[in-house]
């Protein structure tokens, strides 16, 4: 009898959980209880952020940062925000734009109710613009549409930004990020931390090495390797220097000759790599992720640290929940904003 009384009061807690939603949907506050409506299958659940007010005056500067958005990384793009606005001097000044492929209702109703005072704005990327244009890389990952979102942000966001961060979801920031909206570009299209000491030559493939038109690419310049998931870009200048077309013209190269072996990255350095503004290391310490094949698990490199990066194949939300963390994913955790549909109901 006591099971069927609480089968029938479960029954009915659901019910009004999805009745109070469906009436509240169409009004502005009404949004925030999204939070504790029954989940999609792909959408998890999150817990909502504190509103967080660090500076004691702060101007009307705007930093715009721009990020992808799917619910396949939706988790790691809530704690992504969640600590930028937790360690900005003045979170108010912060405004997100979303690049998405396909309009997801319970995402975005995600992001309002987990960030309700956030400043963002959602665009549509067409990924129709990268179809045919794509060369299968060495993990699927890589493959997806999205991936190549960052090569058209100058296309999407408004023409009257002037000046974007663009990050990846597989990331935390730990200082202000104030700091890296600030860098002095000199003239250059982008800025990024680079790493001079890698071997460049891993990047391509014997055939673009072994062609001589191919390889003189580089010649004149001193091409770095530099990370595309932290880039501060001059959007004015990427237009002006049709840098978008440029990369484009990569990738049917890449398509004719199979110059690379990587996703988006490999285009970018080959117009770009030993053309920009190099930022300390500290704002990508990157590969957290481990390998593009098996992603075991990575040390930090030495030094300060601003911004922590998992970019690689492992992810630190898919470690954590098979139980089986690398040490330094214990650094991502306490940004997790999830929450099981259980949690939910129980609040």
């Amino acid at each position: 009898m006591a099971s069927c009384a609480a089968s029938l009061l479960l029954g009915l807690l659901s019910f009004l959980i999805v009745a109070n939603t469906a009436s509240s949907s169409s009004s502005s506050g009404g949004i925030r209880l999204s939070i504790i409506r029954k989940p999609s299958a792909d959408v998890p659940v999150f817990r909502e952020a504190p509103a967080f007010r660090n500076g004691d005056s702060c101007g009307l500067q705007r930093i715009h940062i721009v990020m992808t958005l799917d619910a396949n990384y939706l988790r790691g793009t809530m704690a992504a925000v969640l600590s930028i606005l937790q360690h900005s001097t003045c979170p108010e000044n912060m405004e997100f734009h979303f690049l998405w492929s396909r309009f997801e209702r319970e995402v975005f109703s995600s992001i309002k109710s987990t960030f309700p005072y956030l400043n963002f704005k959602v665009y549509r990327f067409d990924s129709n613009r990268v179809r045919g244009k794509i060369s299968k890389s060495i993990r699927q990952a890589l493959d997806q549409p999205l991936n190549y979102a960052r090569i058209y942000l100058a296309d999407i966001i408004p023409s009257d930004v002037k000046r974007v961060i663009y990050l990846d979801s597989d990331l935390v920031v730990v200082d202000d990020i104030a700091k890296l909206w600030e860098v002095d570009l000199e003239e250059k299209v982008l800025a990024a931390p680079e790493y001079c000491h890698a071997n460049f030559t891993n990047y391509f493939s014997n055939l673009f090495w072994f062609d001589p038109v191919l390889a003189k690419t580089f010649h004149g310049r001193r091409p770095c390797y530099f990370n595309t998931g932290v880039m501060v870009v001059d959007v004015e200048k990427w237009r002006q220097g049709g840098i978008t077309q440029k990369v484009e013209e990569w990738m049917t190269v890449q398509k004719q000759k199979r110059i690379y072996h990587l996703g988006s990255l490999p285009p970018f350095l080959l117009v770009l790599a030993g053309n920009i503004k190099g930022v300390d290391h500290r704002w990508n310490q990157h590969g957290l992720g481990g390998d593009n094949m098996e992603g075991k698990c990575r040390s930090l490199h030495p030094g300060p640290i601003s911004l922590l990066h998992w970019s690689g194949k492992g992810k630190p939300w898919l470690r954590l929940d098979s139980r089986k963390p690398c040490i330094v994913d214990h650094l991502w955790a306490p940004y997790d904003l999830y929450r099981s549909s259980m949690h939910a109901l129980e609040e």
